[in-house]
This record gives structure tokens, C-alpha cells and sequence, in this order.
């Protein structure tokens, strides 16, 4: 059973869970938020509140080994929320027989004020370790995975701010552990052997301060060297209020977030390894696991249908279920035209596109394009193509790169412009009864401040490049006839 599969852990775990041949059964309250999972037609979905006993004792028969990955953070009172929630689960979880209770909490420190949030999850902790059914509680800092909370709030402000004035508390200590070693542990806690229960921290083998956490993903995402300047007036809260302008992560989230770091945050012991051996190959450490959660676009190639662009090759990617604001930044254009044109015809337009033909959209604002990136010492517009009416993988087209082709369905060309991040432009035909659908879509990975500021200066153009090519090309397949704009 699985409590909390529509969050970040819960929807990484279920797929590791059935990969290790297990059964799964996911009680949700609201069944729809799985609709975009990729493992929903594997699972058991149940209606499940954890408010409610008589739910609870309907989603919870049968099961033997429960997850409790909830939390209500977005609520103003989040704690009396979470303690009433644990007690029923708990006591419900008893009544069903149940074998084994695992829950993923916080690295409590030790001899140091709590925040609300970090003492809010020990006491969860302690009322599911309190019950009749052993529960074993894994203890974790800040997970590094692409749509962790806490990653994402660290990218974010990396990313955005080249200079920053920060609390002293970016000298706290702290130790991260990769998505990938977290799912790893809990996955394993499935077949410990009956009775085991209690709590133990896991952690990655990097101990860091955010100051060097945030450099080091600096390093690993070659952005410049950021300036960071720690001072002692910056409270939590105004910490958190910054974050919410800065970043697209809400304040109800960032504000108990903050306010946990006023503490350290690091493992006391490796009992873990006691019950759970490391991973195989040992545990991620930080560089690793950045690098892994920034992978979303790999071999610099991306994925063929980009509406599957965020679907998990590892844990460490978005996943469907994930919040809108997590993931990082890749913006889309995305043009979508119904024509009564034949799809043969549309995909002669398509594989036709640049060289003397030309782009179909704005012919002027192409061409200066192409002097500034001349100008910026890139490839401009000069390239041209070989043949102009087909193209190969690999070959240069104007500034454009041929990254992959599908003929006769779609082309995906990579940006080899001066700009500051990595761009594509991917061009697509779908038959209908009477007619083809054109899609396509334009996107952008920005590289840093600059990069984001690049993509909203260039936003209010797109109507008139974008929208008019969608136009023009299905216009050019109408006419039967490929012709230069």
C-alpha cells in the first residue's frame, strides 16, 4: 500500500516497487491525479483519505506492508493535520494486520531548536513507531532529484541569481542524499523481516553547507561562479518571501522549508547498514546526483514527443504527477493547425523547410537574426542546405543542426545559434480522415539568469514567427506546392 503516490517520493516509488515483482495497491483521494502516471494500469487504485477511518479500513484490508508518504505542508496547520492523520493511519493499519509501517521523514537534529515542519515529522514518526504494527522510519536531509522540493528551491536560486545576500544559515551543515538511494532504501524495507521497525537516518556520502551545495551546482550546471553573501538580518521568513518572488515554488511550502534550515541537518550514525546494505556500487554522492537530476534532456537529445518529454527514464526525472513548478525550466511554443492538405504534401513542405526556400514566417526578422549571430561569431543563416527537398540526420541547415527525422511524420532540428542555453524546433504530421494535423513546437533549456531573460525578451515575437510558419507551411501543403516565403 502505498499512501502518498501522487507526491514526489510516493510516484517515484511505485514503479520500483513493482519492478521488484510486488503487487501495489495506491489509495488517493482524488483517482484523476494518476492519470498521466505511466504505471497507472498496473496498479490498484483505491479511494483512500487519511481524515477518514471508514476509507482508511476499506483501502487498507488485505494489505500487508503500508508507505506513509503524506504530509499537508500546504496547510496553515499542517501539524494537527499530520498528527490526527498518523494516529488513524496507524490505528487502521492495526486492524487490517498489517506487517510493517515505513515512513519517510526528516534527519532530526540533536540539541538543537526544531522548526515546526522538522518537528512536525518526528512526531509523525514517533505515533506510527508508537503503535501496534512495527514501523521503520528513514530519516533523510534534502533529496536531490529533479522535482524534490528541495532541489528544486537550490536550482532555482542558483540558476536566477548570480548574486545573492543570504541568511548565515547557508553555512549550516547538511547532507543530501540522491532520490535514487532514498527509493533504493525504501524499496528494501519491503522484505526486512517481520518485527523490524525503528528510526534511522540515511543520508548520501557528501556532508556540505547549502553555500557549497548551491557552487557545486553551479559547477555542474556551467554557470559562472556565483557571488554569495551571508548576512546575519535575513530572517527565515524573509528568506521564504524572497524565494517566492525568485523562484515558482509557493510560499505556503518555502516558509516551513526555510525555517528548517536553521538546523544541521546531518546523520548521526550508518545503523541503516545494519538492516539495508549500500546500493549496489555505493551510495550517489552530490555531484552524481545532480548531474542525474539535470539529465532531462540526454545526449543532447530529446525525446520525440515532447508532450512525454518529462515521462522518468530515472527516478531522478520530473513525472507527470509532479507539481506544475517543478522540474526546471524548459519553455515550449507550441503551434497546432488542422489542414484539409494531404499529409504527403504537408511533410514535402516540412522536409523542404530553409535553404532557399526559407522559413515561411517573417522574412526579415530571419534574416537579421542571422547577421546578429554572424556578428556574435555563431553560424548565422549562410549555411544553407545540400539538397532542397531532403534532408539527412546530421546535416547543417542554416543555423539549424538535423537531429532526428521519422519520415514521413516528423523532423527535429537542434539550434546551433548563438544563444544562451541549447534550443529545438520540431516539426510534425499526423494523417486524419480528411486531411493532417501540423504541430509544432519550439524549445528552450536556458542557461542561467541570461538564458531566462532571453526567452521572455524574444516571448511577445513569437505570435508573429511562430504563429505565421504554422500558417504558411500548411498553406504551402494546401497548395500542392512548395514555394519560397
Amino acid at each position: 500500500m502505498v499512501l502518498g503516490a501522487t507526491g514526489y517520493i510516493g510516484g517515484r516509488l511505485v514503479p520500483e516497487l513493482l519492478r521488484a515483482g510486488h503487487s501495489v495497491r495506491v489509495p488517493v483521494r482524488t483517482p484523476g491525479k494518476l492519470a498521466g502516471a505511466p504505471w497507472r494500469d498496473r496498479v490498484e487504485v483505491v479511494a483512500g483519505d487519511v481524515t477518514s477511518a471508514a476509507a482508511m479500513r476499506a483501502a487498507l484490508a488485505g494489505g500487508d506492508v503500508l508507505y506513509y508518504l503524506v504530509h499537508s505542508l500546504t496547510r496553515a496547520d499542517f501539524d494537527t493535520v499530520d498528527r490526527a492523520a498518523a494516529s488513524l493511519v496507524a490505528a487502521e493499519a492495526a486492524r487490517a494486520g498489517m506487517t510493517r509501517i515505513v515512513y519517510l521523514g526528516g534527519i532530526i537534529p540533536r540539541e538543537q531548536r526544531m522548526s515546526r515542519h522538522l518537528a512536525s515529522r518526528a512526531e509523525v514518526g514517533e505515533i506510527l513507531r508508537a503503535g501496534s504494527v512495527p514501523a521503520l522510519v528513514l530519516q533523510a536531509a534534502v533529496i536531490i532529484g529533479s522535482g524534490s522540493t528541495g532541489f528544486e528551491m537550490l536550482r532555482y536560486l542558483t540558476e536566477r541569481l548570480p548574486v545573492m545576500v543570504t541568511p548565515r544559515w547557508v553555512r549550516n551543515q547538511i547532507q543530501p542524499i540522491a532520490v535514487r538511494d532514498v527509493l533504493y532504501y525504501l524499496t528494501e524495507a519491503a522484505t526486512l523481516p517481520g518485527g523490524v521497525g525503528g528510526a534511522f537516518d540515511i543520508g548520501g556520502p557528501d556532508v556540505l553547507t547549502y553555500l557549497q551545495m548551491m557552487r557545486g551546482y553551479a559547477r555542474v550546471a556551467q554557470l559562472p561562479r556565483r557571488v554569495i553573501m551571508p548576512i546575519p538580518v535575513l530572517t527565515p521568513w524573509l528568506s521564504a518571501q524572497w524565494i517566492d518572488l525568485v523562484t515558482p515554488v509557493p510560499r505556503a511550502i518555502a516558509v516551513p522549508l526555510m525555517e528548517s534550515l536553521i538546523n544541521d541537518v546531518v546523520c548521526h550514525d550508518h545503523a541503516i547498514a545494519t538492516l539495508i546494505p549500500d546500493p549496489p556500487g555505493g551510495l550517489t554522492d552530490y555531484q552524481r546526483a545532480v548531474t542525474l537530476a539535470l539529465q532531462k534532456i540526454r545526449d543532447l537529445d530529446v525525446p520525440t514527443r515532447w508532450s512525454d518529454a518529462d515521462l522518468p527514464g530515472v527516478p531522478s526525472d520530473p513525472l507527470p504527477t509532479d507539481p506544475a513548478w517543478s522540474g526546471g525550466s524548459l519553455y515550449r511554443d507550441v503551434r497546432v493547425r488542422h489542414t484539409d492538405a494531404d499529409p504527403a504534401a504537408l511533410w514535402q513542405v516540412i522536409e523542404s523547410i530553409g535553404g532557399e526556400h526559407g522559413w515561411y514566417s517573417f522574412p526579415l526578422a530571419w534574416s537579421l537574426r542571422g547577421w546578429i549571430d554572424r556578428l556574435a561569431g555563431g553560424v548565422g543563416l549562410r549555411r544553407g542546405r545540400r539538397d532542397p527537398y531532403r534532408l539527412h540526420v546530421g546535416e547543417a541547415l542554416d543555423w539549424w543542426r538535423v537531429e532526428h527525422i521519422e519520415r514521413p511524420t516528423m523532423l527535429r532540428l537542434r539550434a546551433e545559434m548563438r544563444v544562451p542555453g541549447r534550443a529545438w524546433l520540431e516539426l510534425s504530421v499526423e494523417p486524419r480522415e480528411a486531411g493532417a494535423t501540423y504541430r509544432q513546437c519550439a524549445v528552450f533549456e536556458p542557461h542561467g539568469l541570461v538564458g531566462h531573460l532571453y526567452w521572455k525578451a524574444i516571448a511577445p515575437f513569437h505570435a508573429v514567427i511562430f504563429g505565421g510558419m504554422a500558417r504558411n507551411i500548411t498553406g504551402a501543403a494546401e497548395s500542392s506546392r512548395v514555394k519560397p516565403r
